[in-house]
């Protein structure tokens, strides 16, 4: 069925590493071959065996207005024929800047940037700048991209300093970092009473994806705010992910939480490398050229991005859009959930905004040590199921699905009823 995806990844495997340019790509979570797509439209991926999926990856959540926008479609083909890359300040990066502050108030500076990777490494060491102090805050599950500071892992004890979590990161890097458990309220009060003055920053996912979509409890971002303050430690948001999905203010607007800084990726692209990080003047103002804070970056602020940016923004301030692609998400999820209770298999399906997750665990999944309780066996049956069926989810327990706003009510339809077929 799949000839011409499994030709491609043979040849692929002799010059790319694995065969693809990002793990999880892969599909070793879930066994057998990658797809290899060759075209993507609306809510719809083709591979290059001439299969349409209806897509719930969407490139890793920035295709929320689904592929081949036709208005960024447009906007770019315009763009591209005035040039690709300037290396010079343009008015774009302006315009997509205060539209970026308009989804985004406490962003009172901006820097772009083209990755969530570099959004996420330069607000910890703008953090770091800014304190004076070598300590930052991460918690287990949570993903800030692959600078050394974040590949670290939770050490024996809750306040132990972490340890490499990849080979290549020094110990005296990862020593640097402590690591606590996602929504432990006790453990984060217990550190800040250990080391609040070394601690320079917090850095969080407020609504976790990269161990399934995973939501704060009551009081933990709050705790974390406050923690932050009394202690001068700068609290970053990554919402490179949650950001323009779970609300179109992100995860601060909808649990109220103003963070110090926030990093910001792939919606804001609008599926070009494009990133940002910013928040307090005060604290952004260490950055180069004003500070002594360095980063740069050749193609930070490319005209092509920002107009897919900017293109991507401005839609999503029509009004009912961004509202549409919740209901269908909720229609979705609770399709699912309906036919699981029938069937009375164990499950968790965690969703809010246009991300979704299905757990199959008896278990809560507030945590990574709970995400880890799933029965990883059955999701890659499951995964195959519905992937024969014409279903694309992530191919990995542990990533979030997402919702476009092209999504229709055939869509959801076709979904649940594979679904049901696959859980049979």
């Amino acid at each position: 069925m799949n000839i011409r995806s499994n030709m491609l990844f043979s040849e692929a495997q002799k010059i790319l590493v694995g065969g693809v340019n990002s793990p999880v790509r892969a599909f070793k979570s879930v066994g057998g071959s990658p797809l290899f797509m060759k075209k993507g439209q609306g809510p719809y991926l083709y591979s290059e065996d001439d299969q349409e999926y209806i897509d719930y990856v969407l490139s890793w959540g920035p295709m929320l207005l689904g592929h081949a926008d036709p208005d960024v479609t447009k906007a770019l083909l315009e763009a591209v024929q005035k040039g690709t890359s300037f290396g010079t300040p343009s008015q774009l990066e302006t315009q997509l800047a205060l539209l970026v502050q308009n989804f985004f108030p406490s962003l009172e500076k901006i820097r772009f940037v083209c990755s969530g990777t570099e959004a996420c490494m330069s607000a910890i060491r703008l953090a770091r700048g800014f304190t004076q102090r070598k300590l930052i805050v991460k918690f287990n599950g949570c993903y800030h991209g692959h600078a050394d500071s974040m590949l670290v892992a939770a050490g024996s004890g809750s306040l132990t300093f972490g340890h490499p979590d990849s080979a290549g990161v020094l110990e005296e890097v990862a020593q640097n970092t402590l690591v606590l458990d996602y929504n432990d309220i006790a453990s984060l009060k217990k550190l800040f009473e250990t080391k609040g003055p070394q601690i320079a920053g917090v850095i969080i996912e407020p609504v976790a994806g990269n161990m399934g979509v995973v939501l704060p409890k009551e009081g933990f971002l709050q705790t974390l705010r406050e923690l932050c303050t009394q202690y001068n430690s700068v609290l970053i948001f990554d919402e490179v992910m949650c950001g323009l999905r779970v609300h179109l203010g992100g995860a601060q607007a909808l649990f109220n939480i103003t963070p110090d800084l926030t990093c910001l990726g792939k919606v804001i692209g609008g599926g070009f490398s494009s990133a940002a990080y910013g928040g307090r003047a005060d604290i952004m103002a260490f950055v180069s050229p004003l500070g002594h804070v360095y980063q740069a970056g050749t193609l930070a602020g490319n005209p092509i991005a920002m107009t897919a940016g900017i293109a991507t923004l401005t839609k999503l301030k029509t009004h009912g859009l961004f509202e549409k692609a919740i209901e269908h998400t909720q229609a979705l999820t609770q399709g699912m959930s309906d036919r699981l209770k029938r069937k009375n298999l164990s499950y968790v399906l965690n969703s809010v905004g246009t991300m979704f997750s299905l757990f199959f665990t008896s278990h809560p999944v507030s945590s990574l040590a709970e995400a880890k309780t799933s029965d990883t066996a059955l999701f890659k049956t499951y995964f195959h199921h519905m992937l024969n069926q014409g279903i694309y989810l992530a191919p990995s327990q542990f990533e979030a699905n997402f919702m476009s706003t092209v999504h229709s009510e055939k869509d959801i339809q076709n979904t649940l009823s594979a679904f049901e077929k696959a859980i049979q």
